[in-house]
């Protein structure tokens, strides 16, 4: 029997247990998963992304993941591309695609479609952030209000990097980044997408963050560092984000001790788990919000909300 096509969108924090979900829904409704986080996709960091394991991989079948090389630049457009060339491949199997993930950009490219931005020229782009940085991320907002009433629609106010984004569109184009948003659109039917993202409590998450660092350094996270370092990775390149790459490599230069190490990446990792947060308030409002502690409990709260 051929089954309905339905696109299964699953996010959610860092540590949220959004891989182990989507393991048993793929298992339930037959599905595959393709990986929708920005620093899963490198081949060569497999310990500090939590990349699936191997035993994950023989279970179901995933895309997309350690696939790109860290000393190779990716960008949205270019996951949006693979992403749509494999929901149809999968679909063709008579199959679900399971999209999952914590990078919020790349959903809002899937469900909403991916602005077409003309190229800033370099000399807009070093003034706005001249700018910047002499007024500081408050007053700048302020003054990218004035030049672009539209842009309190879509951007927070403490978001400095869309902040200037939009503020170079504005003074390039004349035209709101908003209005080519409103102008973009999704290649798939959004009646097709079920979006879900977990989300559990401060308590929980920051305990499954300080036990899955732990975790990291028993696998091998340290020599993990020092094979990137080998690598001469330009440090303009997104891969030297990673939380964990900088702080143990000042850990490996001695600079720091390793319970401080570790103390720091739980930091950052929080840290970057509240910005995920502060993401889907902004721009998941129709997803539907799913929590229990309990992996199963979770499962079947998923299942009540996809069926």
């Amino acid at each position: 029997m051929v089954q309905k096509k339905k696109i299964i969108l699953l996010s959610g924090p860092t540590a949220s247990g959004k891989s182990k979900l989507a393991i048993k829904l793929a298992q339930h409704y037959k599905g595959e998963i393709v990986n929708a986080d920005s620093m899963q996709i490198y081949k060569e960091i497999s310990i500090l992304t939590s990349r699936p394991s191997l035993n994950d991989t023989e279970i179901i079948k995933h895309h997309l993941y350690g696939f790109h090389s860290v000393k190779k630049k990716f960008s949205t457009g270019l996951w949006l591309n693979l992403v749509i060339e494999k929901i149809e491949e999968i679909w063709n199997k008579n199959l679900t695609p399971i999209i999952v993930g914590g990078t919020g950009l790349y959903f809002k490219a899937l469900t909403e479609g991916l602005v077409k931005i003309p190229n800033i020229p370099d000399e807009i782009i070093k003034d706005t952030r001249k700018l910047h940085k002499k007024l500081g991320q408050k007053l700048f907002f302020t003054k990218l209000i004035e030049l672009d009433p539209l842009a309190k629609k879509f951007v927070l106010p403490n978001d400095a990097q869309r902040s200037m984004r939009v503020y170079d569109v504005k003074k390039f184009t004349n035209s709101s980044l908003f209005q080519l948003i409103k102008k973009t659109k999704s290649k798939f039917n959004k009646d097709l997408f079920i979006k879900l993202f977990i989300s559990p409590s401060k308590e929980f998450l920051h305990e499954k963050i300080s036990k899955r660092t732990e975790e990291m350094f028993r696998d091998g996270a340290v020599n993990e560092v020092k094979s990137f370092f080998k690598m001469r990775v330009y440090r303009e390149l997104s891969s030297n984000k990673i939380i964990g790459i900088q702080e143990i490599k000042s850990y490996l230069q001695e600079k720091r001790s390793l319970k401080e190490t570790k103390q720091i990446i739980n930091q950052k990792t929080r840290q970057y788990a509240k910005r995920q947060f502060t993401w889907s308030r902004g721009h998941m409002k129709s997803w539907n919000k799913i929590y229990s502690s309990n992996m199963n409990d979770l499962y079947k709260k998923a299942l009540n909300t996809i069926s």
